[in-house]
């Protein structure tokens, strides 16, 4: 398998929008509250139960710095600064235990492919999907929320 690199959300975006209670590049005001269920901070990709962890919520677009067209929606980043997960050729552990489906996209923001996982077994979907001459990164959802987690691109 070739080399791949999960690009999880730069720690100054969420530090901004830690700082002006704001969604970058929309000023929708940022919703602050203690998490009732599981989920996945876009920075660090540690999936949290909720023990009293505060969160905030805001609008993001999944391709900011990548494509020209936004495709907005929500997010979450733990209240409090966290460390950025760093992953070549490493998925997030917490993640595996998240349905999660694979959208592959060419330059222009083109849908290639999309393939769902429920097993943790992502290393041969992103191997496949990464392998295509028509796909240049893939991103990361959330299958039953359909909300955007990371960026996945070839590493080197």
């Amino acid at each position: 398998m070739g080399g791949f690199r999960v690009i999880a959300m730069a720690e100054e975006t969420a530090n901004e929008v830690r700082a002006t209670r704001k969604s970058p590049g929309y000023g929708h005001p940022v919703h602050a509250e203690t998490a009732d269920g599981p989920w996945p901070c876009r920075v660090c990709l540690e999936r949290k139960e909720p023990r009293g962890e505060r969160r905030l919520l805001f609008t993001y677009d999944a391709f900011r710095g990548v494509e020209e067209l936004p495709l907005p929606g929500p997010v979450y980043v733990h209240e409090e600064a966290c460390r950025r997960f760093q992953g070549d050729n490493r998925f997030p552990d917490d993640l595996r235990r998240v349905p999660l489906t694979f959208n592959a996209y060419g330059r222009g923001r083109q849908l290639r492919a999309q393939e769902a996982v429920t097993d943790g077994r992502v290393e041969p979907v992103i191997a496949a999907l990464l392998a295509r001459a028509d796909v240049d990164y893939l991103h990361l959802r959330h299958r039953s929320a359909g909300c955007y987690l990371a960026r996945i691109e070839r590493a080197g």
